[in-house]
C-alpha cells in the first residue's frame, strides 16, 4: 500500500499551481495591450469605415512592433533581472534596475514622439508604398507615434508590477485599458466622425488610464520597488577613490539590462523588418486583395501572440523568480506547464480558423468576393504556419535561460530573416504559392536549430541554469 503524499507537499504544489496560473493569465491579459489593440481597431474601422483602413492599420503596426522591440530591450530583460533580485531578497538592486528601465523607456518614447510631430510624412512613406493607403496610414500612425511614451511606459510597468507580486492588478488595469479603448473607438468614429485617427487616439487614452490604475501598486503594502537613482549602499564621500563606483554601477546596470533583453529584442527587430518587407512584397505581387488578406493573417498572429506573450512572460517572470530562489525543479515545472498550455491553445485556434475562415474574414467588414476568397486561402495556411513560429520563439527563451546564448542569438536573427528571402523568391517565381512562404521558411529554420542543438550537444539539465 503506497503512502499518501505529505500534506505540506500537497499544499505547496497547490500554491505553486495557483501562482503559476495567476501569472499566466495575467501575462495573457497584459498581452492584450500590445496584441489585441490593433485587432480591435481593425474590426471597428473595417465595419465603420472601409477595408482599406484595415490594411492601413496593419501597415502602421510595423511601428507598434518597433516600439514593442524597444520594450523588449529596455523593460522585458530588466523585468527578468528584477525578478531574480526579488527572489534573492535584494530589493535595493531590484529598485535600481526598475528605475533605469522606466527612465530609458520614457526617453525612447519621447524620441519617437518628436518624429511623429515633426516628420509625419517621412515616417509614413518609410512604411507605406501604396498611394491609395498613404493618407489613412499617416493619420493613424502620427497619433500612435506622438503617444509612444505612453505605449512604452504601459508595457514596461505591466512587466514590473507583475514581477513585483501584483499580476491581478495588472490584469484589471489591462481590462480597463481595453474597455476604455473599445468604447472610445466606437464613440470617436461613429458619433464624432473623426475617422481612422480616432482609433489610435482611443488606444493612447486607454493606455493612460491603464497606467493610472497600475500606479496604485506603488501605494500598496505589496510594493517592493521604488524609484531610486542610485545604489545607496555604494554612496561614498565626495572626492574619495570609490566615488566613481556609482557611475560604474550605472554603466554595468544598463549593460546588463540591454544584454538580458537583447535576444528577444533582436527577434522583435527582425520581426519588424519582416513585417516591413512582407507588406511591400505582397502589395507589389498580390495587390489590394493580397495586402488585405495578409493584414488578416497578421491579426491572426496577434491572437497567437496572446498565448506566446503570456507563456514567455510567465517563463521570464515567474520562472526567473524560481531561478533566483535556486529552485530549479520548480523552474522545470514552469516550462512543462507553459509548453502544454501553448500547444493546446494554438491547436484550438488553428482548428477554428480551418473550419470557419470566412467568418474571420467577414468580421473585418469584407463583403467583396475576391477579398473573401483570398482571405480564406491565406488564413488557413497561416493558421498552420504560425504554430512553428510560436514554438521556435518560446524555445529561444528557454535556450537563453539555460545559457545557450549562441543558439538563442541565432534564433533571434533567423526567426524572421529566414522568411524574407523565401517570400521574395516564391513571390517572384511562383506567386500562386506566396502564402506557403512562412511555412517553408520555418521548416528550414527548424532543421537549422536541430543541427545547432546537436552541434553544441545541448542538454537541458538543471545545472545549466547555474552557469555564469
Amino acid at each position: 500500500m503506497s503512502a499518501s503524499p505529505h500534506p505540506q507537499r500537497v499544499q505547496g504544489e497547490k500554491a505553486f499551481n495557483k501562482e503559476f496560473w495567476v501569472f499566466l493569465w495575467s501575462s495573457i491579459l497584459i498581452a492584450l495591450s500590445a496584441c489585441l489593440g490593433n485587432v480591435i481597431d481593425a474590426i471597428i474601422v473595417g465595419n465603420l469605415i472601409d477595408e482599406d483602413s484595415v490594411s492601413a492599420i496593419n501597415i502602421a503596426r510595423t511601428m507598434i512592433q518597433f516600439m514593442f522591440t524597444l520594450n523588449m530591450l529596455l523593460a522585458t530583460g530588466a523585468g527578468m533581472l528584477v525578478g531574480m533580485q526579488l527572489g534573492k531578497g535584494n530589493t535595493q538592486r531590484a529598485s535600481y534596475i526598475f528605475t533605469l528601465s522606466m527612465l530609458a523607456c520614457l526617453v525612447a518614447g519621447l524620441a519617437l514622439s518628436a518624429c511623429g510631430l515633426f516628420f509625419p510624412d517621412a515616417s509614413t512613406r518609410l512604411l507605406c508604398n501604396s498611394e491609395q493607403l498613404m493618407e489613412p496610414t499617416k493619420a493613424y500612425l502620427r497619433v500612435m507615434m506622438i503617444g509612444a511614451p505612453v505605449y512604452l511606459l504601459m508595457w514596461g510597468l505591466d512587466t514590473m508590477v507583475s514581477v513585483d507580486g501584483s499580476p491581478k492588478l495588472v490584469s484589471f488595469s489591462i481590462f480597463v485599458d481595453n474597455a476604455v479603448h473599445l468604447v472610445l473607438d466606437i464613440v470617436f468614429i461613429k458619433y464624432f466622425g473623426w475617422g481612422i485617427a480616432s482609433s489610435s487616439t482611443a488606444t493612447v487614452i486607454g493606455h493612460v488610464v491603464g497606467i493610472a490604475f497600475m500606479a496604485f501598486h506603488f501605494l500598496s503594502a505589496k510594493n517592493n520597488l521604488r524609484f531610486t537613482f542610485g545604489n545607496e549602499e555604494l554612496r561614498t564621500p565626495k572626492g574619495s577613490r570609490a566615488e566613481s563606483e556609482n557611475e560604474v554601477t550605472l554603466h554595468s546596470s544598463l549593460k546588463q539590462i540591454l544584454s538580458q533583453g537583447a535576444p528577444l529584442a533582436i527577434a522583435s527587430v527582425c520581426l519588424t523588418l519582416l513585417m516591413f518587407s512582407s507588406n511591400r512584397i505582397i502589395v507589389s505581387t498580390l495587390g489590394r486583395a493580397g495586402i488585405f488578406a495578409f493584414s488578416l493573417c497578421m491579426y491572426l498572429l496577434q491572437i497567437y501572440n496572446l498565448f506566446l506573450s503570456g507563456v514567455c512572460r510567465t517563463i521570464q517572470s515567474f520562472g526567473s523568480i524560481q531561478v533566483g530562489k535556486g529552485d530549479n525543479l520548480a523552474f522545470m515545472l514552469v516550462l512543462r506547464k507553459s509548453f502544454t498550455f501553448i500547444t493546446v491553445a494554438m491547436g484550438l485556434t488553428c482548428v477554428f480558423v480551418w473550419i470557419w475562415p470566412e467568418s474571420v474574414v467577414m468580421l473585418f467588414g469584407a463583403d467583396e468576393s475576391d477579398l473573401i476568397a483570398e482571405g480564406c486561402n491565406a488564413l488557413r495556411l497561416f493558421a498552420v504556419s504560425l504554430i512553428p513560429f510560436c514554438y521556435i520563439y518560446t524555445i529561444m527563451v528557454v535556450y537563453k535561460l539555460y545559457n545557450y546564448h549562441q543558439i538563442a542569438l541565432f534564433i533571434s536573427f533567423a526567426l524572421s530573416l529566414t522568411v524574407i528571402p523565401v517570400l521574395w523568391l516564391i513571390a517572384q517565381f511562383a506567386p500562386a504559392f506566396t502564402w506557403y512562404s512562412y511555412l517553408v521558411a520555418y521548416f528550414i529554420e527548424t532543421l537549422a536549430i536541430l543541427a545547432l542543438h546537436k552541434k553544441y550537444h545541448v542538454k537541458f539539465e538543471l545545472q545549466e541554469l547555474n552557469k555564469d
